[in-house]
């Protein structure tokens, strides 16, 4: 039991930082939703079914009367398509997690979620305990902020004016140079920015997400080939 509490402890630990990030980026959402019509009771149900900031922000921007549903759909399918790749590098870790615990898990997994349980599966199992430690405090926190954002609506302000929205981009800097692999990891995260930035500036969101993956999937794979080492040659035998 109390293995379980301390993995929970560590979860939470690990998860705060970006919980403190993520506050005024969800009470920005939560402005932003209400400018465009949505009730607090509707905005909290985007955050708890949706959960995923980016398609979150990527549908206010398309919202509309009436909604465009295909591109909304197809916007938030294209935003999150990286959380397959996500997905796919996590799950051969989730070895003590049963059925249930994946799918709820994996559905409320985010970017911070994922970096951190990569960084910690290096070192430790991956357990439910750590994991959802994880996730119900940092779920909690966008409903919550996304929400009261959505109530107090234009009187919160634009949090841009004190640089908020750089919040996110610090956090991942922070978790990029965790993940830190020398050339390999310098040419992936440089090709990955530079496409999905003149992607962003040339033809516009939600296409620089995508350009971005696989550019950095492309330099991952090119860089990872290049440093591979040459097999060594067996030492003759001593007599």
């Amino acid at each position: 039991m109390s293995s379980l509490r301390d993995d929970a402890r560590r979860g939470l630990s690990d998860i705060w930082p970006a919980m403190l990030a993520a506050v005024p980026i969800g009470l920005l959402f939560g402005a932003l939703a209400a400018g465009k019509g949505l009730s607090p009771l509707e905005t909290m149900l985007m955050s708890t079914l949706v959960f995923a900031g980016g398609a979150q922000f990527a549908a206010i921007e398309l919202w509309a009367t009436p909604a465009p549903v295909s591109a909304l759909v197809f916007s938030t399918l294209l935003i999150n398509a990286r959380h397959v790749l996500m997905s796919a590098s996590l799950v051969p870790k989730l070895q003590g997690f049963s059925r249930m615990q994946t799918l709820v898990g994996l559905y409320y997994m985010a970017d911070e979620n994922w970096a951190l349980a990569e960084k910690r599966a290096r070192t430790h199992a991956l357990t439910p305990a750590y994991w959802f430690g994880m996730v119900v405090p940092f779920v909690a926190c966008w409903i919550a902020t996304s929400t009261l954002g959505a109530v107090v609506g234009a009187a919160l302000g634009d949090p841009r004016r004190f640089g908020a929205d750089f919040a996110f981009t610090a956090l991942f800097i922070a978790l990029v140079a965790a993940f830190w692999k020398g050339r390999v990891t310098f040419w992936t995260v440089a090709a990955a920015g530079t496409a999905s930035a003149l992607t962003y500036r040339l033809i516009g969101p939600p296409w620089h997400v995508l350009a971005g993956a696989l550019c950095g999937l492309g330099a991952a794979w090119i860089a990872a080939g290049g440093a591979t080492p040459e097999p060594s040659k067996p030492e003759p035998l001593q007599r």
